[in-house]
């Protein structure tokens, strides 16, 4: 039986680099890009055979590659400590990309935007957290803050941090975010009480309650679309 060709040993058309190259990276298949990363795979494969079987054990999908712990990456023959790291970094700057083209946006005045905004900060999450975003008249973002990090199926919410975080920020228009690592969107009787006493705190500072966003991985809950209390 022949031994495997390294890569510095393959045609080079073939090589992940050069093809980058050549013919640009949107040419490149995932496990090509993710091999450049690595820059070398293991005695039995090479690093773009490596990171075809771990997207194929992800099902090609670079968001559940990016679900994956540093130990989950650790498990494949190949992937060490430094490997391993340098993959999630690559998928933590898409991320960030993601974020950072959603807050060019000029205003977040629906549910819709206010997902696109919430999702990178909550797709991997795997318990609750609960989030403010705080806007001004003209529903232009002025922060967007963290108040609660909790359990799997519930975070605790202190009201009074979220009228004082709204006063300091000078915010006339406040929306919820909270997201569910179940993946099912549909709100809770808890969900629906945390609603009703965070309109009311609102109402009573004269701040807009826009809305209470729950955020899952690819489908969003929005209480004012669902005409649901508000």
């Amino acid at each position: 039986m022949s031994e495997k060709l390294s890569i510095n040993e393959w045609a080079e058309e073939d090589r992940p680099r050069e093809k980058m190259e050549r013919f640009g990276a949107e040419n490149l298949s995932n496990a090509e890009l993710l091999a450049i990363l690595i820059g070398s795979g293991s005695s039995k494969e090479s690093a773009v055979d490596l990171m075809k079987r771990v997207m194929n054990d992800c099902n090609n999908n670079l968001n559940t590659l990016g679900k994956l712990s540093l130990n989950d990456l650790e498990k494949y023959n190949g992937l060490g400590p430094a490997k391993s790291i340098t993959i999630l970094a690559a998928c933590e700057l898409g991320k960030r990309r993601q974020r950072e083209e959603v807050e060019k946006k000029t205003s977040l005045n629906c549910a819709s935007d206010i997902y696109e905004y919430m999702h990178p900060r909550m797709q991997d999450l795997d318990v609750e957290e609960a989030w403010i975003i705080l806007m001004n008249q003209n529903y232009k973002l002025i922060k967007a803050i963290r108040i609660s990090h909790g359990g799997i199926s519930e975070t605790a919410v202190d009201i009074r941090i979220i009228i004082k975080e709204a006063i300091l920020s000078n915010a006339t228009v406040l929306a919820l975010i909270h997201n569910h690592p179940s993946n099912n969107p549909n709100p809770s009787r808890q969900d629906d009480r945390l609603t009703e006493r965070v309109m009311k705190a609102c109402d009573i500072m004269r701040i807009y309650f826009l809305d209470h966003v729950i955020v899952t991985d690819g489908v969003y809950y929005s209480y004012r679309e669902a005409h649901h209390i508000i």
